[in-house]
């Protein structure tokens, strides 16, 4: 009978310097492993220069580092970098690097699939497979900051969860994958530079809250009608956008952090006067600002980008009423990496 090997990540630092002390060895060394393989992203025990060949072999004989592989990568004319990435166990997930001027930006997935039914996202067509473990969202990072400071001469600057899958739907394991990222002895990124997004899911939302966690929150709203809303999002019906609305308002009361919306405009969908006076009432319940997101297609006739005249009067109501929007274009595109495209297509 095969003994399948653990996988080292999986312990804490504290687990380490304990197995470490009953092997008979110092407990320091597995402050040694724990920074090879958090703060500098080791993916073989024979990359760990400071232990002992012995040490190493014994390492590698007991346990197994189950990384990550950027099995493929494309990169757009506007200097975006799609990844597709492969897990240990043979899945795939997609990860994006879009540069502007200013920074690099990682979009990282978070689950295999998807848990919702969004109808404009290629992702939701996959179903959820699995939930990513928190390493194999740090690794993502990991490799997108490589690509970063090789193809743009720069460190990752944000990361945002808006790749593949519903991270609240995969929260413990998002969230431990933060405090890897953001942790001194991890790759010390600051929180403020990182943001999750989620289709709203009010009780984790409140639990995000009560854990006061310090990166930001974005929501991908698309339209404040119920109706609306769950006629493109169908899980609405479960978790209306008054449950989420009074999560949000909970939200900002316990944090003071300002949500983001996230909201493409559709011909004949979300492009009526309704729905721009629905969004302003939507944001003057909390503190906000609103990214109009330029939508991309996934070969679905359903959904059309709107107008620019359409566009247009959402900024100008908005902006009427004191509400910070910015109209978002969206990279890659020609690779199919931009929001909502993400479904591992063949190149």
């Amino acid at each position: 009978m095969i003994k399948t090997k653990k996988d080292i990540r999986a312990l804490t630092r504290d687990e380490l310097r304990d197995y470490f002390v009953a092997q008979g060895e110092k407990a320091f060394r597995g402050n040694q492993v724990y920074g090879w393989l958090w703060s500098k992203g080791a993916h073989a025990f024979e990359d760990m220069t400071n232990l002992s060949k012995e040490t190493r072999s014994f390492l590698d004989e007991h346990f197994v580092i189950n990384h990550i592989k950027v099995d493929q990568m494309q990169r757009s004319n506007d200097g975006t970098i799609k990844n597709a990435v492969k897990l240990h166990d043979g899945l795939t997930v997609e990860s994006v690097l879009i540069p502007t001027s200013s920074r690099t930006t990682a979009c990282v997935s978070s689950q295999v699939g998807c848990s919702l039914n969004c109808k404009f996202c290629a992702t939701a067509r996959l179903k959820r497979m699995r939930n990513l473990n928190p390493d194999e969202i740090f690794d993502q990072v990991v490799a997108i900051d490589q690509q970063s400071r090789l193809y743009h001469n720069r460190p990752l600057s944000n990361i945002v969860f808006m790749g593949m899958g519903e991270p609240l739907m995969n929260y413990n394991n998002v969230v431990k994958s933060i405090e890897k990222i953001t942790a001194p002895d991890g790759l010390g990124m600051s929180p403020k530079r990182i943001t999750v997004s989620t289709s709203g899911v009010p009780k984790i939302i409140k639990k995000m809250a009560d854990d006061e966690v310090k990166f930001n929150l974005a929501v991908s709203l698309h339209s404040a009608l119920d109706d609306v809303r769950t006629d493109i999002m169908p899980f609405n019906e479960q978790m209306p956008l008054q449950e989420l609305k009074d999560a949000l308002q909970y939200w900002y009361v316990k944090t003071k952090k300002r949500i983001t919306y996230e909201y493409v405009v559709w011909r004949g969908i979300n492009d009526q006067d309704k729905d721009i006076e629905a969004l302003i009432d939507f944001c003057l319940a909390v503190p906000s600002k609103v990214n109009l997101i330029e939508y991309n297609p996934i070969d679905d006739g359903q959904f059309q980008q709107a107008d620019p005249e359409a566009i247009n009067r959402y900024v100008a109501k908005l902006e009427d009423h004191g509400i910070t929007v910015t109209v978002r274009r969206s990279r890659g595109k020609d690779i199919d990496a931009a929001c909502g495209q993400l479904a591992n297509k063949e190149a």
